[in-house]
């Protein structure tokens, strides 16, 4: 790790390797935010470390840099959009904010997305909507990286999905999810370190269970939960790729493939809390929740009782005050993208 680096100036960098790379200013710094701002919560998986990985798809043509959305159903309390294969964040955050909208116009905003990309991290977009006094959802599709439950060959994405509702005078209340048992990284760590990974955790490429870290990266990360997690994937690829009118299953590329368009589909809603009840009223409601929750003796090992959502905002006001470390590899990638982009360094 080096120096601690401020998130404006990170942001103000990843915003400038953005525009150059042809978005424009508004969209560039909205698809930063988003990579910052995972970093700021505590996931370095999807930071700044994923920014050369979006300008290679920019650079060879698959992501098109300019969103120009369009409408293709439009009634009411629900539409779909098409993305044309624009940048995912861009997109996602106009069809949720279109959600939101249509939320507050009739209770509930329903918006499906066609033709996306990548986007990062789902809680950014729900985020939008308990901001705005919203429950939100949000479900996108994956490039395969598990089998169907009883196979052996990548079909399914781990498909993530996320929840989002205001907490009163707490943070928002806030799932972000894959399907996955494990995220592929662990096992990587595992390989690097020359020790074995739980059973359960992955299948070699013959469809046996190891503990092997190498027969695991070459074979198929299992699901969370069993056939659980397999059936839920599924269904959020229902969601957003079939109900959609996207790409789903092996139709999908994931943001490291920057040869083949994405295809990615998303599904998002919003529901108005007024609608419900008065928003002061699910406020203190969702207060005693968490009350009751961080009231609860604790397990043997454990310090303290994290509702969804607390972590990652407790990490946020950290970083926001202290300043983020990012890896050496990811501080070198950085750094390569400023002289090839003609964009001031962060070490400068």
């Amino acid at each position: 790790m080096h120096d601690r680096i401020a998130p404006e100036r990170l942001l103000d960098f990843a915003t400038a390797i953005y525009v150059r790379s042809g978005l424009p200013e508004a969209d560039a710094r909205l698809c930063a935010d988003t990579l910052v701002q995972a970093d700021l919560w505590g996931h370095q998986s999807h930071g700044v470390m994923r920014l050369s990985w979006y300008v290679d798809r920019l650079r060879s043509g698959v992501c098109r840099p300019v969103a120009a959305p369009e409408l293709v159903v439009d009634a009411g309390a629900i539409a779909v959009m098409d993305g044309g294969d624009a940048m995912g964040q861009v997109l996602t955050a106009r069809a949720m904010t279109a959600a939101i909208d249509r939320a507050k116009a009739h209770g509930v905003g329903v918006v499906a997305l066609r033709d996306s990309g990548h986007f990062g991290t789902a809680m950014y977009f729900t985020l939008m909507a308990a901001r705005a006094g919203c429950v939100g959802f949000l479900s996108t599709n994956a490039s395969p990286s598990m089998a169907p439950w009883g196979g052996r060959e990548k079909v399914v994405g781990n498909n993530p999905w996320s929840w989002a509702a205001p907490a009163g005078r707490h943070a928002p209340m806030v799932l972000d999810i894959a399907n996955t048992g494990v995220a592929r990284g662990k096992i990587y760590l595992a390989r690097q370190k020359g020790l074995p990974i739980p059973e359960g955790w992955a299948l070699d490429a013959e469809g046996r269970p190891t503990t092997d870290p190498v027969a695991a990266l070459d074979g198929i990360v299992l699901p969370m939960a069993g056939h659980k997690g397999y059936a839920i994937a599924l269904v959020m690829d229902m969601l957003s790729g079939i109900l959609s009118g996207s790409a789903s299953g092996t139709g999908v590329a994931g943001p490291y493939q920057a040869e083949r368009r994405s295809g990615a589909g998303q599904f998002m809603l919003a529901l108005d809390i007024a609608k419900f009840q008065p928003p002061e009223t699910f406020a203190a409601r969702m207060e005693a929740m968490i009350a009751e929750l961080k009231g609860v003796a604790l397990a043997q090992g454990a310090e303290e009782i994290f509702y969804p959502g607390e972590i990652e905002a407790r990490n946020d006001a950290q970083h926001r005050r202290d300043g983020l470390q990012l890896p050496s590899d990811t501080l070198a990638d950085l750094d390569r993208l400023a002289r090839e982009t003609g964009v001031t360094g962060l070490q400068a």
